[in-house]
């Protein structure tokens, strides 16, 4: 049997408010009573992932900058979307051409993924795109 139980939500508020980054601070109550005043989560904006191969095999990586660690990494194309203004799919398929010039012919949903949920509340929506054609 699953004794596991939700932490109680007190008091929310917004501590930052910026169009890029949004950051509240819940005061909580965990199961065992003890409560937590200063417990921070990240408000971030739904990311669509694509995985694109081409007819040969062949994944199309980006090769991108990341400010926050300094260096150029190998990425599977993707990008910020609004739930409430795109659909996941197209947003992928829109980052697959901006990002690599590459057009999906037909796209299918792995899964979606949260990347850390005990700090971030966005949610990744990964996809498959096979037989990619270069623009």
């Amino acid at each position: 049997m699953n004794n596991l139980k939700k932490w109680k939500t007190l008091k929310s508020k917004m501590v930052l408010n910026h169009r890029w980054c949004q950051v509240r601070q819940d005061e909580i109550e965990l199961p065992n009573g003890k409560v937590v005043d200063d417990y921070f989560v990240s408000i971030r904006p739904e990311v669509a992932l694509i995985l694109p191969i081409t007819n040969n095999k062949e994944i199309i990586f980006v090769r991108q900058y990341r400010h926050a660690v300094g260096d150029f990494f190998i990425e599977l194309p993707a990008g910020n979307f609004d739930p409430l203004q795109e659909n996941p799919e197209v947003a992928a398929v829109r980052e697959l051409q901006e990002e690599t010039g590459y057009t999906a012919q037909q796209v299918k949903k792995i899964a979606t993924l949260y990347d850390k949920p005990s700090k971030d509340t966005n949610q990744i929506h990964l996809f498959l795109a096979e037989n990619v054609i270069k623009d």
